[in-house]
C-alpha cells in the first residue's frame, strides 16, 4: 500500500489543490488527513468539500473541534482566535457536521494516524522527550509507527535522535535497536501554512511493502492565498506569514 499523508491544511485551498494534483499523478492507494482542514486562511468551506467529495479519512484536529464548536479556543492567541471564530461563524451546516463527526485517531494495519499526540489532538510534539510519554499508547495498540500533525514542522522521532528529511528525500521506518524494532513518529509537515521558513506546501508518502516514507515539497500560488486572507477581512499576519513559511 502506498498512502499520502497530509496534515494542517488550514483553509488553504491553492495549497491543497497543488498538492492533490501531485498526489493523483503518484498512484496512492489511499490519503490520510492528520486533521485541522480549517483555520488560519480563507477558504474552509472549499477544503471541507474536497475531503468529502473524496471521502479522505481525516481526524479531527484542535482548530476543527473549536470550529465546530466541540471545543472552545481556550489557549488560542488574538490572531488564531480571529480566525477561528470567523471559520465558525462561516462554515456551511453540511461542513460543520462533517467536522463534529471527524475521529479523534485512527489504527491503520502498519500505523497509528493522530493529529497532535495519541490520545490528545492539543499536545505539540516537538522533539523526543514530548514523544517518550506516549510510546506506551503506541505499545497498547501494537504498533511502531506513528503519523502526527499539528506543529506545522516535518520531521521524524525516534529512540535514537531526531531526524530531519529533505525535501523529495525517502527515510527507511524499518529499523532495529538492540535487537527490536524501534518506533517512529513521523511528521509531514502542513499543507496549508507550513512554519519550517519553507513556504512551499509539505506532505509525504509512506510505502507500507518497503517501510519508506517521502518527504514531499510542491510550491503553490501563495500570492492568490494570501490575497484571499485579506479580502475576507482577517489579520494581514496570516497573509504575510504565507510568504516566509512561518
Amino acid at each position: 500500500m502506498r498512502y499520502a499523508i497530509i496534515s494542517d491544511l488550514h483553509a488553504n485551498l491553492e495549497a491543497l489543490t497543488v498538492v492533490m494534483e501531485s498526489i493523483d499523478g503518484m498512484g496512492v492507494d489511499q490519503i490520510v488527513c492528520l486533521g485541522d482542514v480549517v483555520g488560519y486562511n480563507a477558504t474552509p468551506n472549499e477544503c471541507c468539500d474536497i475531503m468529502r467529495e473524496r471521502g479522505i479519512v481525516t481526524i479531527s484536529g484542535n482548530h476543527d473541534a473549536v470550529a465546530c464548536g466541540l471545543e472552545e479556543p481556550w489557549g488560542f492567541n488574538a490572531i488564531a482566535l480571529a480566525a477561528a471564530l470567523w471559520t465558525r461563524e462561516n462554515l456551511s451546516d453540511d461542513n460543520l457536521e462533517w467536522l463534529r463527526g471527524l475521529p479523534e485517531s485512527k489504527r491503520f494495519k502498519d500505523f497509528l494516524a493522530v493529529h497532535g499526540a495519541p490520545g490528545d489532538r492539543n499536545t505539540y510534539l516537538f522533539g523526543w522527550e514530548d514523544v517518550l510519554p506516549h510510546l506506551e499508547y503506541l505499545e497498547e495498540e501494537g504498533c511502531l509507527l506513528c503519523f502526527f500533525g499539528h506543529t506545522h514542522c516535518p520531521g521524524i522521532f525516534s529512540t535514537d535522535g531526531v531526524y530531519t528529511v529533505d525535501a523529495d528525500s525517502k527515510f527507511a521506518l524499518r529499523d532495529h535497536a538492540g535487537g527490536r524494532e524501534k518506533a517512529f513518529f513521523v511528521n509531514p509537515g502542513s499543507v496549508g501554512q507550513p512554519r519550517d521558513s519553507d513556504p512551499r506546501a509539505a506532505f509525504g508518502v509512506l510505502d507500507t511493502d518497503t517501510m519508506e516514507f517521502e518527504q514531499i515539497r510542491v510550491p503553490y500560488p501563495v500570492k492568490q492565498a494570501a490575497d484571499r486572507i485579506v479580502a475576507v477581512g482577517l489579520p494581514q499576519f496570516l497573509a504575510e506569514r504565507l510568504y516566509l513559511g512561518r
